[in-house]
C-alpha cells in the first residue's frame, strides 16, 4: 500500500508538471523516499513522439470512438504492439479526475480479465493513457448490433456469452477480493466489456472506480454511473458497497442471455414489464426463464446451463443488497459444483444517470453488511423454496 501511495503521488505530479521532471534540487531531495515510485513511473512513460507516430497523428482513421474524457485512437508501437490510446479533451473538467483516477488504478493492478494499462505520456495539454488493443471492441457494439449479417454477433453463440459471464465474474472478484485494495468499479456494463481476439472479457474503464477501506462494509459517496445498471440503494442514496458492482454484473448476465439492453427495453403488447429486470422476473416466476433466451442461441444454448445463469443473474439484481451474493459466491455457483441456489426476490429498479454534486462524499461508520434498500422487498411467497443446480464448466 506505501508502494501505491508513492506511485500515486508521482504520477500526479507527473500529469501537473506537463510530463517533465522538477527542478534538480527538489528532485535530489525526494530522491530516497520516491526512488521507488519514480523508477516505476518512468518505466511506464512513453515518449509523445513515439505515441503520435503509432496513431498517425491522431488520424481520423485510427480514431476507435470517444467517452465524456475525449477520444480513442488505435495505434502500433515501435515495437509491433497494438494499442488503444486515451486522449484527454482539454475542455473535460471531469475527465481529468476520471483520467489520473483510471491511470492510478490501472498502474496496481493485473489480471487477465481486465484491460491491461501499457503506460501514459504527457505533453503540453496532451495527457495520453495507452492501453493493450482489444480486437473485438466493447461487448455491447456486437451484443446490440442492429446491422444485418453481423459476423461478429453470429460468433457470439451460447459457450462464448457463457465465457464471458464467468471471465467477468473472476474481474470482478479480483478486484473485490484479490487486489491489494479493494475496488469498486462503479460503471460495470456492456459497454466496459471488451473482448479480445479468443473472445475473452476484459473489463476497461476504471475511470469512476474507488478505493474501498478494508474496515468499511459501505460508503456514502456522490452518485455516478449508467442508466439501466446502477443499483437502487447506491442511486437513491448513494449507498456504495460491493454489492453495487454485483448488481450491475446481473444486469449484464440477463443482456448477454436475452440479447436485449435493459435500458432501452421496450416491453411487448401482453407484457406487464416495465424492464428487462422484471420481465425475466415474471418469467422465472412462470417457469417460463428459457422464453427470455435471444433467438439467435437457440441452436447453441444448454438448457440447463442458461435457466442456472438466469437464476443468478436474479439473484445479483435483488433489490436488497444483502439478499445479493458476493463475488466470490458467484464464482462457485458458476463452477461445476453442485449446489442449491435460493429462490430469488423481485429485482431492484435501476437508476438513470446523474451525478450529484452536492455536498463531499464522506464514508459511514462500520457495519456488518451492506444497507437495505428502500426499494420492494424480498417475495415472502418464494423465499422459502430453493432450486438445485449442477453448472458446466466453461470452455477455456
Amino acid at each position: 500500500m506505501a508502494r501505491f501511495k508513492k506511485f500515486s503521488k508521482s504520477l500526479i505530479e507527473h500529469f501537473l508538471d506537463g510530463g517533465g521532471l522538477k527542478q534538480e534540487g527538489k528532485k535530489k531531495e525526494r530522491e530516497g523516499d520516491d526512488l521507488e515510485a519514480i523508477t516505476a513511473m518512468r518505466r511506464r512513460v512513453f515518449r509523445y513522439e513515439a505515441v503520435v507516430e503509432a496513431t498517425g497523428k491522431f488520424s481520423p482513421k485510427q480514431k476507435l470512438g470517444e467517452g465524456g474524457f475525449g477520444p480513442v485512437f488505435k495505434g502500433r508501437l515501435e515495437d509491433g504492439r497494438e494499442v488503444a490510446v486515451k486522449r484527454l479533451s482539454v475542455a473535460s473538467r471531469q475527465g481529468t479526475k476520471e483520467f489520473m483516477n483510471e491511470a492510478m488504478l490501472l498502474s496496481e493492478v493485473q489480471h487477465k480479465n481486465l484491460v491491461n494499462l501499457y503506460g501514459y505520456c504527457t505533453h503540453g495539454d496532451d495527457k495520453l493513457l495507452v492501453y493493450e488493443y482489444v480486437r473485438n471492441e466493447s461487448l455491447d457494439k456486437i451484443l446490440f448490433s442492429r446491422e444485418e449479417n453481423n459476423w461478429k454477433m453470429a460468433q457470439l453463440d451460447w459457450c462464448r456469452r457463457f465465457n464471458v459471464i464467468v471471465g467477468v465474474a473472476r474481474g470482478l472478484l479480483y478486484l473485490h477480493e484479490e487486489a491489494h485494495t479493494t475496488i469498486i468499479h462503479r460503471d460495470i456494463k456492456a459497454s466496459n466489456i471488451l473482448l479480445d481476439e479468443e473472445w475473452s472479457p476484459k473489463i476497461a474503464d476504471f475511470g469512476l472506480a474507488r478505493l474501498f477501506p478494508a474496515e468499511l462494509s459501505q460508503v456514502k459517496t456522490r452518485v455516478v454511473g449508467t442508466n439501466g445498471y446502477m443499483a437502487p440503494e447506491y442511486f437513491m442514496h448513494g449507498t456504495l458497497s460491493a454489492k453495487a458492482d454485483v448488481f450491475s454484473f446481473g444486469v449484464v448476465i440477463l443482456e448477454l442471455i436475452s440479447g436485449r439492453k435493459n435500458a432501452a427495453f421496450a416491453p411487448f403488447p401482453d407484457c406487464e414489464a416495465r424492464s428487462l429486470l422484471e420481465w425475466a422476473w415474471r418469467l422465472y416466476r412462470k417457469g417460463q426463464s428459457l422464453d427470455l433466451l435471444d433467438p439467435a442461441l437457440k441452436s447453441t444454448a444448454v438448457a440447463e446451463q442458461v435457466e442456472m445463469c438466469i437464476h443468478l443473474g436474479l439473484l445479483c439484481v435483488q433489490s436488497d443488497p444483502k439478499l445479493r451474493p458476493d463475488m466470490s459466491r458467484v464464482v462457485i455457483i458458476l463452477s461445476k459444483r453442485p449446489r442449491t441456489l435460493e429462490e430469488p426476490s423481485k429485482p431492484g429498479i435501476p437508476g438513470p444517470r446523474y451525478r450529484r454534486h452536492q455536498g463531499a462524499a464522506h464514508a459511514s461508520s462500520p457495519a456488518p453488511s451492506a444497507a437495505r434498500s428502500s426499494s420492494s422487498a424480498p417475495d415472502s411467497a418464494s423465499a422459502s423454496s430453493a432450486t438445485t443446480w449442477t453448472p458446466m464448466t466453461p470452455t477455456n
